[in-house]
């Protein structure tokens, strides 16, 4: 038996196609529509406490248990940056995942209600607007409204935020 008869696991066919996980070209964007992002994220202490540090915010309403017991709220808030971070984040795979150029920024960021240890945010997109660059040709700027709840339904945080993405490739376009 020579290396060519030797048995062993078959050779698979080649896919039909391969599709690669990526965000929405400019094109896709259609304002209007709303993402849901899943799943949501359960947060934990360790991610408070863990963000806080390393952002070097040392506020005692985010790291001290008993000194926040005694605050309005009896306990410790998640950090609001994590929580928009979440927000944000939760949207990539789905929205800008490769095809995003610049985050151009924020506006209108809100936090309606407090994100406690122990609560799941779940997130959500909907496009407010879009136009193509007046000064960046192939790349369009696309305003997003994001909003977290909790596994409530109550809004924990919102913003509204301005990103640059490309349009499609001309070789996706048959062009």
């Amino acid at each position: 038996m020579n290396e060519t008869d030797a048995p062993g696991p078959a050779q698979p066919e080649a896919p039909a196609r391969e599709v690669v996980q990526r965000g929405l070209w400019f094109e896709e964007f259609e304002p209007g529509v709303r993402y849901l992002h899943r799943p949501g994220r359960t947060v934990t202490e360790a991610d408070n406490v863990l963000f806080s540090t390393l952002t070097m915010n040392p506020q005692a309403l985010h790291l001290d248990a008993a000194w926040s017991a005694e605050q309005p709220f009896g306990q410790r808030l998640v950090n609001s940056m994590f929580t928009l971070a979440t927000l944000v984040g939760a949207s990539v795979s789905q929205l800008t995942q490769g095809t995003i150029v610049a985050n151009l920024g924020f506006s209108e960021v809100a936090f309606p209600a407090p994100l406690f240890h122990g609560d799941t945010l779940y997130s959500e997109t909907t496009v407010a607007e879009k136009r193509l660059s007046a000064s960046r040709p192939g790349q369009g700027i696309v305003t997003l409204d994001h909003v977290g709840r909790n596994q409530h339904g109550d809004v924990v945080a919102r913003a509204r935020r301005s990103v640059l993405v490309q349009c499609r490739p001309e070789e996706e376009t048959g062009a």
